[in-house]
């Protein structure tokens, strides 16, 4: 299994640092509704993504990604140049992101975000084309650094992601569940809905404050591994919540607070 701790060790540390810091602002601000800044973002990571295309073809890394005078001129120059057939993924790192990447960056100009005078306010339609292609641009990027299958990249991607929710608190290695009237194994939805990856079973209880170590184990995650919520690894002391789980987390349990 691909530690995703390990995910673009290969780029410059402030390089590494600006994508991913740049796509987790872009998951947070979707998931709290706000469009603009979502949408904003978006316009950033398309710079940063660039700076990675355009040193991975050329075979230098910059510190820091950089703001290419033109973006559309910029990504079209990639696409010139000549083809490194033993690169892996290079048909993608020239053609196929190179042609997103001036889509992205429309929308963060010239949709009402980043300058006054745009037909259209941020809204929902145009952040979830941000998400969905950022998201696809992330998973891409791994593929090719990482050698995997694409199924596998959104796997490393979805790990790297620490989703917020308002009713979890997190306080140095503890994560509490603000709303106590919650049933114990919604509050273990939350908390797994919050962890990126998997999470040690005693953690978990004793986030939930759950006294009796079989009993949590039989009547709060099996159950919820048997309707799908979550994955519980018995043999490894490990449980993360599954695609099924976070949907009704999003659905189902809104802030009371």
């Amino acid at each position: 299994m691909f530690d995703s701790a390990k995910a673009f060790s290969n780029l410059p540390v402030e390089l590494r640092k600006e994508l991913l810091d740049c796509y987790q602002s872009i998951i947070t601000n979707y998931s709290e509704g706000r469009w603009e800044p979502a949408e904003l973002n978006g316009g950033k990571f398309c710079e940063i993504v660039y700076s990675i295309v355009h040193g991975a073809l050329v075979g230098t890394f910059p510190a820091r990604s950089k703001k290419p005078p033109n973006m559309v001129d910029a990504c079209r120059a990639l696409e010139s140049l000549p083809p490194t057939p033993s690169l892996v993924g290079n048909r993608s790192l020239r053609i196929q992101i190179p042609r997103l990447l001036p889509y992205l960056y429309e929308i963060r100009n010239n949709r009402g975000v980043g300058h006054v005078g745009g037909d259209v306010d941020p809204n929902a339609a145009d952040s979830t084309a941000v998400l969905a292609t950022t998201s696809w641009l992330m998973a891409e990027l791994v593929r090719i650094f990482h050698g995997m299958s694409l199924a596998q990249a959104q796997e490393v991607v979805d790990a790297l992601v620490t989703r917020h929710h308002p009713l979890v608190w997190s306080v140095d290695q503890t994560k509490r569940v603000l709303d106590p009237s919650l049933k114990k194994s919604d509050q273990v939805l939350l908390l797994l809905y919050s962890e990126s990856g998997w999470t040690e079973i005693e953690r978990l209880r004793s986030w939930v404050e759950y006294a009796n170590k079989t009993n949590f184990k039989n009547k709060i995650l099996a159950p919820l591994h048997k309707t799908r919520h979550i994955e519980y690894d018995q043999t490894n002391g490990l449980a993360r919540i599954t695609p099924k789980g976070s949907s009704d987390v999003e659905a189902r349990l809104a802030p009371r607070v």
